[in-house]
């Protein structure tokens, strides 16, 4: 095979109108839908995920329990990163001090005696470690006693929150992102939005300060009801840029959601709090503190986005990986002409008609017998060539192979003169049947042999006869001698291919070799894949050389066997 060389397909052009409707209508719905992609999806850009930085400041001040709040009581800076914790609801234990009291009731503190106590016990849930003492709590309960800060806090949580007006506190978000593909850095703060725009979803969609109780509300939810127990609030940006100069956007969407739980079920802990104590020194009791129990909602930050622009080189990746979908015009219609007709197993079936033209059937060696040497044989008096792909151990005559149609002779009126002198026409000479019987029995034939012409050969690879049952041989047949033997006939085939050839200057062996052309292309017909492999019987090459005998006697009888069919002839085209 040469370098250079290249290799294309074969179609067969069907002419359909259905078929060339359904073609051009899955190819244009093909078309049609690349290009939508193509568009929406901006499959001509190269793509970078967002570099973010988030800074907040809660602003406001709020009137509960008969005194101002402002932002250092309300706010509490939060150990995670784009994250912010407002309180919202508080339990306060003031005058704490280290000493003996009752625990707070429960169904694993009440007791009624003493050993129901346990001197030294410390449940994790408790305040304290008890002390092996059952005292009284209240009027109604008797609980054991600890040693702790006390008095212990109170469990009740107030309802509705202690500051449920933080809904009206506002917080401007200050978010920076950079892509680092394409060196591009901006920022969520816009020129045309100043200090006093708060955050409207239709009028100011894009202003970075937040009322609280509208965040909550666009994300479905109840602040006052949130409040009491504490959330987790999401603020979501997403950066969803378009760089190209064209179409210049890159400007922040903002959505809210709710993170955490909303099931309340006190098995699971609901809400969010912790504590903190404050201390300080009295002059009577000695170290004291307030212990707080803080409840409130932390708001995290999410930014997300990718940014975009074009490149040339996307662009070509995204049509080649569409080009494909183009085949499926292809592949339906195959599908669909193998369906329409009511049976495909049909001889004159639609679909084998098509099939006859599309696909080219041919047999080959099998993996196993890929490194064997490859033969074609062909009988007689059998219809078709048989392949023979495996190592020979016996005559090729008797070696079994696999069975391939053998294709009709065109144009074989070519190969034989016009003004030929004998009377009988090639298609009489086709036609005279080689019967059985009438053999000479004189002679001493080998066992494989059939038609008693055949001479003895050691070489498995020659002891091959023309026929596979007895009968006469193919040799005596009058369109060997006017196909094969005739000298005006090899002549005419050889001045075909060159016309300047002049008879006096070609020799036997040239005519030797015409000859044994002459009967492959003759018995294996059009089957143009096999005639290098083609392997001529003992007999035919035996008679060949006996009549072309006078200038080949300095050349042996292996040298002019199969090797000498290895020239496709194509004197026909």
């Amino acid at each position: 095979m040469s370098c250079f060389e290249y290799t294309t397909q074969k179609d067969v052009r069907i002419r359909s109108i259905p078929l060339g409707i359904l073609k051009y209508f899955i190819s244009l719905s093909v078309f049609v839908y690349m290009c939508c992609i193509l568009i929406t999806e901006k499959g001509y850009q190269e793509k970078d995920s967002v570099i973010s930085s988030v800074h907040t400041k809660v602003k406001g001040v709020l009137d509960a329990e008969n005194r101002i709040w402002d932002t250092a009581e309300y706010t509490i800076p939060s150990l995670g990163t784009n994250s912010f914790f407002v309180l919202t609801n508080i339990v306060k234990t003031e005058n704490q001090a280290q000493g003996f009291c009752p625990e707070f009731p429960n169904r694993k503190t009440i007791c009624s005696r003493d050993d129901i106590c346990k001197k030294g016990y410390a449940d994790p849930q408790s305040n304290g470690i008890q002390t092996g003492r059952c005292v009284q709590y209240n009027s109604s309960y008797k609980t054991c006693e600890i040693r702790a800060w006390c008095p212990v806090e109170s469990k009740n949580t107030p309802d509705p929150a202690v500051l449920g007006s933080a809904e009206n506190l506002t917080v401007l978000i200050k978010n920076t992102i950079h892509f680092a593909e394409f060196n591009y850095t901006t920022k969520n703060i816009l020129p045309e939005y100043n200090v006093s725009c708060i955050y409207h979803r239709i009028k100011a969609p894009h202003c970075p300060i937040f009322r609280l109780g509208d965040v909550f509300k666009e994300a479905g939810e109840s602040f006052s009801q949130v409040a009491v127990l504490g959330g987790i609030m999401g603020i979501e940006i997403n950066w969803n840029c378009d760089l190209d100069f064209w179409a210049f956007s890159c400007r922040p969407h903002y959505s809210f959601r709710r993170l955490d739980d909303k099931v309340v079920d006190e098995r699971l802990y609901p809400g969010l709090n912790f504590r903190f104590a404050r201390y300080y020194q009295s002059p009577n009791r000695g170290e004291q503190r307030t212990l707080i129990k803080a409840t409130g909602i932390r708001f995290d930050i999410q930014v997300y986005g990718t940014g975009g622009q074009f490149r040339w080189f996307r662009l070509i990746i995204f049509i080649g990986s569409y080009l494909s979908y183009f085949g499926l015009a292809t592949v339906l219609i195959d599908v669909l002409i193998g369906l329409y007709c009511e049976s495909c197993c049909d001889p004159k079936s639609s679909q084998k008609f098509y099939d006859d033209l599309k696909y080219e059937k041919v047999t080959g060696p099998s993996i196993l017998t890929s490194c064997q040497k490859l033969r074609f044989v062909s009988f007689v008096d059998h219809d078709e060539i048989i392949m023979v792909d495996k190592a020979l151990n016996r005559s090729l005559q008797k070696t079994r192979g696999r069975h391939i149609k053998r294709e009709a002779f065109a144009n074989i009126t070519e190969t034989i003169p016009q003004n030929y002198s004998e009377t009988t026409t090639a298609s009489e000479a086709e036609a005279q049947p080689l019967t059985k019987g009438n053999l000479d029995q004189t002679i001493l034939r080998p066992p494989w042999c059939q038609c008693s012409k055949c001479s003895k050969m050691k070489a498995f690879e020659d002891q091959l006869c023309c026929r596979l049952e007895d009968g006469e041989c193919i040799t005596r047949s009058d369109m060997f001698k006017r196909l094969v033997l005739s000298r005006e006939t090899l002549l005419y085939v050889l001045q075909y291919s060159n016309p300047l050839l002049k008879a006096s200057s070609v020799s036997n062996t040239e005519l030797l070799d015409c000859a044994k052309k002459q009967y492959i292309r003759w018995r294996f017909a059009s089957n143009k894949v096999v005639l290098d492999f083609a392997v001529i019987p003992n007999c035919c090459k035996h008679e060949i050389e006996r009549v072309f005998k006078h200038d080949f006697a300095e050349t042996s009888f292996h040298d002019v066997g199969a090797s000498s069919s290895s020239s496709t002839y194509h004197s026909s085209k």
